[in-house]
């Protein structure tokens, strides 16, 4: 991942945009991590995995395992009435 401040991004956007299409730019304010630039394709990517659903049938031996070991919170208690 390429870093670069925003000043140096402000100069120099058209090299950054095309470093944008193979790997992402993370842009700094003061020091910290402020923004990053994608490529449409990439976020396009990432952005249809956050509704991604899967079947039951889709998961691995390891995912199943793991989701039958898996520890409830103490705090989740209070919707253990939605199962009756």
């Amino acid at each position: 991942m390429t870093r670069v401040t925003a000043g140096e991004f402000q100069k120099e956007f058209g090299r950054f945009r095309s470093v944008a299409h193979r790997e992402a730019v993370t842009i700094t304010n003061h020091g910290r991590d402020d923004l990053v630039l994608l490529s449409a394709e990439e976020y396009q990517r990432l952005k249809s995995r956050d509704r991604q659903a899967l079947h039951v049938s889709q998961l691995t031996e390891d995912e199943l395992n793991e989701i039958a070991h898996a520890e409830i919170p103490a705090e989740a208690a209070q919707f253990n009435h939605e199962m009756d």
